[in-house]
């Protein structure tokens, strides 16, 4: 970490010495020293580090690497205050203004300059004195070490496989998981609730998992839902949680419930008529299962139950009949923590075998991890990563008696666990601390959290590719290490969620503060310590700001709040101007005030469902501006000045009105003024609203090469309909997401899209007013994921042999003319789920397996065949093929 912040520094300085020419000679000369000194610096740091891992001369080493971390921070500062000032000395003049804009410019640059070789001297003075400190320490430079020791992020496999915890790595589970699928799906029709209770690391949540990922399980079950409780759980939250995931898929918001009651009384009245399986991951409170009983109705339909805890006591308190009981897991014995960690340092090796000359070392290690499996997990994967030699092998096993030797249990296994960390190549070390900005048990998405990655600058550019795809690499390396959890979306499959486990998360808040890196700010401990570079403000009041001394604090996210006064954020953007990340998502904020426009270095700016109605124009001066989310927000329309961000990366604004039906209504973009087709660094565009002047708007977005992402929705003309697409269209060859919606084209538009060689997900809806879909031999080699929604007029839709190969997810409907499931859908050999929406009564009855069912031959190779009709908003029922609910609800 500390390695990081001292080459990003340096980074920053060469950039500063190539790139702004307007420097004194003398700055220049300074800034080359400075350079210097930081490289023998950084050499030093490598040793410190080292020594750290080992544990040797722990606080004076902390203390000295902390100071480091200052200098660096410090330096960063006076480079940044310095773009700043000129940035402001430079805005463009008009009117009589201008004519003096040249000399007034030069007068007020003048002062910059001189500071920024004032700041420099005294820096250079204090990296004086850390040297000599280093000295006294014995610091030695490590430029000869071995390459072995050198972490590259380069020299790693990064397998997406390794996203999921294969049934091949489950070690000591089988018995246990096999009983629990048993008795969860041939139990007695009573309600039954199942604890899984031991320490930390055992192994619940993994067991638990795989327990409710069985194909027998989903099956067996008509709602499922895995909801994460944690230490701070809010009930009202969890129970909307649930609400969301059993009664609803649609991105648009749930209708609104206003008391705890009201949704307990809800979810009590949905899941009376169903089979339910429920998870709840982690429960700390006894107090949580006396609420959350009463929305979980004993229906005698054989509904299940699952918690994991730590605490006896509390899985105890679950237990009410004779069905409910009591899974107590206990440690690894040593031959199955052998077994795991076999799996896991030798899995692209030897067989997944230990060599012999490794083995006594080996066992040594498993010994020492004490039966955890996360920590032989954590362990054994680290060493895969490493050459097989016992030199390798020695190092791990001194650090791990030394922590085992000198700190009790809990506190051991975080240590044991943190060797993890400092493994870390420095540019994934920052990346791996991030996650402590956020709440324990927080899921994130991939495709944000490479944004806010790329905009702190912990991603670093590589030749032939963009710096989304390095950052995957990065998140990718973070799992292959057993470090970063990853999934894919329940509904959403283009994204993955990504968290830590909960003892990762306590490494990361131990190793973040003791750096600076990030501090968390809530009402019991609202006291900002030192020099912070990133905050999470929890629920804070309005004195928090006068708490916080550091003005260079670089990121800023709010959590759970529920007020956020004009004052506090007025003072925000006055104390601030050196932000980077400003993450207001779901906060209550309805104004954005103009002074956003002073934040010269923001890059990532979030107001993801707030109340924001408008951005001021100064949102045009923000010229390193990558990221504006304006998703759920009031804003529908942008100003001019937008077109002024050439560094702008990722624009997204779609809003449903959950007052209206889903209809061209509901679905709403924003409207774009003119010159979009200016920002040619775009790759994400989504939603656009197009009424009007769409042929214009799709001519600007021709320029747009790097799309990867785009929306459009009401696409028209002055003179109505726009009757098909451009026939440039698939020339946005990098498009791998498309949403085309309402815009009621006359041609089919798949004779253009096929050419779209990387489209991996496609949705129309109500986007085509034709008969005929007619989807080609060789076209759409990528595409994943189809949706065909709202086709009122179409009746008929062909699929010839060898189009889409790859095709794993298809939705159709609803079209009241389309007649019956098309035959050809049989050529879908990868299809995998098949959903169709509010889809006629006879239309659904052929495709049902049995004697009237003259279509299900059709889809009978598909392996999820699922049928939904909305209830009320966008709460839908959904039924599988066969279920004889299916069949009452279309005689009904």
């Amino acid at each position: 970490m500390a390695e990081c912040a001292v080459t990003t520094v340096s980074e920053k300085l060469i950039d500063l010495l190539v790139h702004k020419t307007q420097l004194f000679r003398r700055v220049h000369r300074e800034a080359k020293a400075l350079i210097d000194e930081l490289e023998i610096i950084q050499c030093f740091l490598k040793d410190a580090e080292a020594r750290l891992e080992k544990g040797g001369m722990i606080d004076g080493v902390k203390t000295w690497v902390k100071q480091v971390i200052e200098i660096a921070y410090n330096i960063e500062d006076v480079i940044d205050e310095y773009l700043l000032h000129m940035a402001q000395s430079y805005q463009g003049q008009s009117g009589y203004l201008g004519v003096l804009s040249k000399t007034g410019n030069l007068l007020k640059a003048l002062k910059p300059r001189l500071d920024i070789a004032s700041e420099i001297q005294n820096v250079m003075a204090s990296l004086g004195e850390i040297r000599k400190r280093s000295e006294r320490y014995g610091f030695k430079s490590l430029e000869q070490r071995s390459n072995s020791q050198i972490p590259n992020a380069e020299q790693h496999d990064p397998r997406l496989d390794s996203f999921f915890i294969e049934e091949t790595e489950l070690v000591g589970f089988d018995t246990i998981r096999n009983e629990l699928v048993r008795k969860l799906v041939e139990g007695k029709s009573t309600r039954m609730v199942v604890s899984l209770v031991g320490s930390g690391g055992i192994g619940k949540t993994t067991l638990a998992k795989k327990v409710y990922d069985n194909e027998a399980v989903r099956e067996h079950f008509e709602c499922h839902a895995w909801i994460t409780v944690s230490q701070s759980y809010d009930m009202e939250k969890i129970l909307r949680t649930m609400t969301k995931k059993i009664c609803a898929v649609a991105e648009c918001p749930l209708r609104e419930m206003d008391s705890m009651q009201e949704l307990i009384n809800h979810l009590r009245q949905y899941l009376q008529t169903k089979r339910y399986v429920f998870v709840f991951d982690d429960v700390w409170q006894i107090d949580f299962w006396k609420v959350m009983k009463h929305a979980l109705p004993s229906n005698d339909k054989g509904s299940r139950i699952i918690i994991t805890t730590r605490n006896d006591i509390i899985a105890a308190s679950f237990k009410e009949n004779s069905c409910d009981f009591v899974q107590k897991l206990l440690p690894l014995s040593q031959e199955l923590g052998w077994e795991l960690f076999c799996k896991k340092a030798f899995r692209y090796e030897f067989e997944g075998r230990c060599p012999q000359e490794l083995e006594h070392l080996s066992l040594e290690i498993v010994k020492r991890c004490q039966g955890l499996p996360l920590v032989v997990a954590a362990i054994g994967g680290l060493l895969s990563t490493k050459e097989k030699v016992m030199f390798e092998w020695l190092r791990m096993l001194e650090s791990l008696t030394y922590e085992l030797e000198n700190n009790p249990q809990l506190t051991s296994i975080l240590r044991i666990l943190s060797l993890s960390y400092h493994d870390l190549p420095h540019h994934l070390k920052s990346c791996f601390l991030y996650f402590g900005l956020f709440p324990e048990d927080y899921s994130i998405t991939d495709v944000k959290l490479f944004k806010l990655w790329i905009a702190e600058g912990f991603v670093k550019e590589k030749k032939g590719k963009t710096m989304e795809q390095v950052a995957e690499e990065y998140l990718i390396e973070l799992v292959h290490r057993n470090l970063v959890e990853a999934s894919w979306e329940t509904v959403n499959k283009s994204n993955r969620l990504c968290r830590v486990h909960d003892l990762m998360h306590e490494i990361i808040k131990l190793k973040a503060g003791e750096l600076g890196f990030c501090q968390i700010l809530n009402d019991k401990d609202s006291r900002c310590r030192g020099k912070i570079r990133r905050l999470s403000i929890y629920n804070c009041n309005k004195n928090v700001l006068d708490a916080i001394e550091d003005h260079g604090v670089r990121s800023i996210f709010f959590f759970s709040i529920e007020n956020l006064p004009k004052s506090f954020v007025a003072g925000l953007f006055k104390k601030f101007k050196l932000l980077k990340v400003l993450d207001f998502s779901y906060a209550p904020l309805d104004h954005l005030p103009k002074e956003v426009g002073n934040l010269f270095h923001l890059k990532y700016l979030n107001l993801r469902n707030t109340q924001v109605k408008k951005l001021p124009k100064s949102v045009g001066k923000l010229q390193n501006l990558q990221t504006l989310d304006l998703r759920g927000t009031l804003v529908h329309k942008l100003p001019f000045q937008i077109n002024k961000l050439q560094n702008l990366r990722h624009l997204l604004a779609v809003y449903f009105d959950e007052k209206v039906e889903f209809s061209s209504n509901s679905v709403r973009g924003i409207r774009i003024q003119w010159g979009i087709g200016s920002l040619d660094g775009l790759q994400t565009l989504t939603t656009l609203e197009a009424p009007h002047h769409g042929v214009d708007l799709m001519k600007e977005l021709g320029n747009l090469k790097q799309l990867r992402r785009l929306g459009i929705s009401n696409l028209t003309t002055e003179n109505g309909l726009l009757k098909k697409l451009p026939e440039w269209f698939p020339k946005l060859e990098n498009i791998q997401q498309l949403c085309l919606s309402f815009s009621r084209l006359h041609e089919d538009p798949l004779k253009c899209l096929k050419g779209l060689p990387n489209l991996v997900n496609l949705w129309l809806y109500q986007a085509y007013d034709g008969e005929q879909l007619h989807f080609e031999e060789g076209g759409f080699g990528k595409l994943k994921v189809l949706s065909l929604g709202k086709m009122y007029t179409l009746k008929v839709l062909k699929i010839d042999q060898g189009a889409l190969p790859l095709l794993e997810e298809l939705g159709i409907g609803p079209s009241p003319l389309l007649k019956e499931v098309p035959s050809d859908i049989q050529n879908l050999k990868n299809l995998k789920l098949l959903k169709i929406y509010q889809m006629p009564r006879k239309f659904v009855l052929d495709m049902q397996p049995g004697t009237e069912g003259r279509d299900y031959w059709k889809v009978k190779h598909i392996h999820s065949v699922h049928f939904w009709y909305r209830v009320e908003g966008d709460v839908y029922d959904i039924y599988k093929l066969g279920d004889p609910h299916l069949l009452e609800h279309l005689q009904s």
